[in-house]
């Protein structure tokens, strides 16, 4: 199995810097990587340096803890159109699921989704599912599956989660098909990969890129 096809490569360390965003779009092109994700500060240059290739930019909203009002998160969605993002990243609010507060996170969503929509962006929302229960995780499913989001990821790779394939393959289950879903996990090698795979997982959000694709060249 070659994994290219699955991975979004990734710059969201804490000092992530320009380089880092030159390298990143450059291993995406050379590999033809669906997808860059990049803190917001340099959506701007991410486009820039994939220009014309199809790779899709990304950019994180409430990251990596989501639990910032709703005016902070659209505010940074705002910013993030107007530099030509393709699609929106937003953490869930852990501290309203904690709550019970679905009305908080239904207005949260009900707010964002057509702004989003309106410039023709797509909507990931993160899970930091080691810190959800498997009803909170089927709560959410269900929430954000009747809103019609374009992928819910599983973990934003900042809390090291020991169940993420049991929980990937929770999600699957309660999600409709048309919802595809993300693993941000840290993938440690190409077994553990193809394995997120056949449990659901859609794309892969690592920074480990090139060590993917060399192991899945030397089996492939």
């Amino acid at each position: 199995m070659r994994i290219e096809k699955y991975i979004e490569h990734t710059a969201l360390k804490p000092d992530t810097c320009i380089g880092d965003i030159k390298a990143v779009c450059k291993v995406a092109i050379e590999y033809k990587l669906p997808g860059v994700s990049v803190p917001p500060l340099f959506v701007k240059k991410a486009k820039i340096c994939t220009a014309k290739t199809g790779i899709n930019i990304s950019t994180v909203i409430g990251y990596p803890f989501g639990y910032c009002a709703i005016e902070a998160k659209i505010a940074e969605i705002v910013m993030a159109i107007i530099d030509d993002v393709d699609e929106i990243k937003m953490v869930i609010n852990l501290s309203a699921v904690k709550n019970n507060d679905w009305q908080f996170l239904a207005n949260e969503i009900n707010t964002a989704l057509p702004i989003i929509r309106n410039r023709g962006k797509k909507i990931t929302v993160i899970f930091e599912t080691s810190l959800l229960t498997a009803a909170e995780i089927i709560s959410a499913c269900d929430m954000y599956g009747a809103a019609g989001v374009d992928f819910i990821q599983v973990d934003t790779g900042f809390i090291e989660n020991k169940l993420v394939i049991e929980n990937l393959a929770l999600i699957r289950k309660n999600l409709a098909a048309s919802i595809q879903i993300k693993v941000g996990a840290d993938i440690k090698n190409y077994i553990f990969a193809k394995e997120l795979i056949k449990a659901g997982a859609n794309y892969f959000c690592c920074n480990n890129s090139l060590k993917l694709i060399a192991e899945s060249l030397q089996k492939n």
